[in-house]
């Protein structure tokens, strides 16, 4: 059973991030007041780019802060690795890795109850943000991806707060076994085990949906 503690609490606002001036909310900063956390995520947090961020599925976004050691030695000199928010998390704390997390697993944080939905599909915009080419491919190689939550009750919830593992209804579906067979590759004569995801109501909606295809693709 897990249980450790909200170490940061971190929220952003979209501003001008590729070459030609889109927008993206990556860049997030810790804030030590309470927030509210609805059903659309923290109060006060925005996203650029609705159609593949926020969301139901994507309500919070929780990056493990054991990670950033593995970063740190990879990239010395990229600076926005030296404090949590590198990743665009708005969670950030101890004891919630890909290997310790499963599909569905139910957390009380603060007032707010929470549900593990899926494990995040990294995009260009990592790259673009540390300055390297190959931190997309490094985090499908290594499965450091971090997770996403919905919520399954409102409430106001602060850094500090403890998590408190409420519920575990899927522990043969760790995030990193999910991660490999959506994300990894690792597709190859999983076909049963695709299909049972794509029907699997606790799996966000775009991850059926790719479970789905990558169980036809065979």
């Amino acid at each position: 059973m897990i249980r450790t503690r909200l170490d940061y609490l971190l929220i952003g606002t979209p501003k001008p991030f590729g070459d030609d001036g889109e927008l993206s909310a990556i860049v997030k900063k810790s804030v030590d007041t309470p927030l509210m956390l609805g059903f659309a995520g923290l109060a006060g947090n925005q996203v650029a780019d609705p159609l593949h961020h926020g969301g139901r599925d994507k309500a919070v976004h929780l990056y493990p802060i054991e990670h950033y050691a593995f970063w740190q030695q990879k990239y010395p000199d990229v600076g926005a690795l030296n404090q949590p928010g590198a990743f665009g998390e708005n969670f950030s704390c101890q004891g919630m890795t890909e290997t310790e997390l499963c599909l569905g697993d139910i957390f009380r944080i603060g007032k707010a109850l929470i549900e593990c939905s899926h494990a995040r599909q990294p995009c260009w915009k990592l790259n673009h943000r540390f300055g390297r080419p190959d931190v997309l491919k490094t985090v499908v190689q290594t499965g450091r991806a971090g997770s996403y939550f919905r919520i399954l009750e409102e409430g106001r919830i602060a850094a500090g707060d403890e998590i408190i593992q409420q519920d575990q209804p899927w522990p043969a579906w760790p995030l990193d076994r999910l991660f490999g067979l959506i994300v990894g590759g690792q597709r190859k004569g999983n076909s049963a085990e695709l299909k049972a995801l794509a029907k699997n109501p606790v799996l966000a909606e775009s991850w059926r949906k790719r479970a789905a295809q990558l169980a036809d693709a065979g």
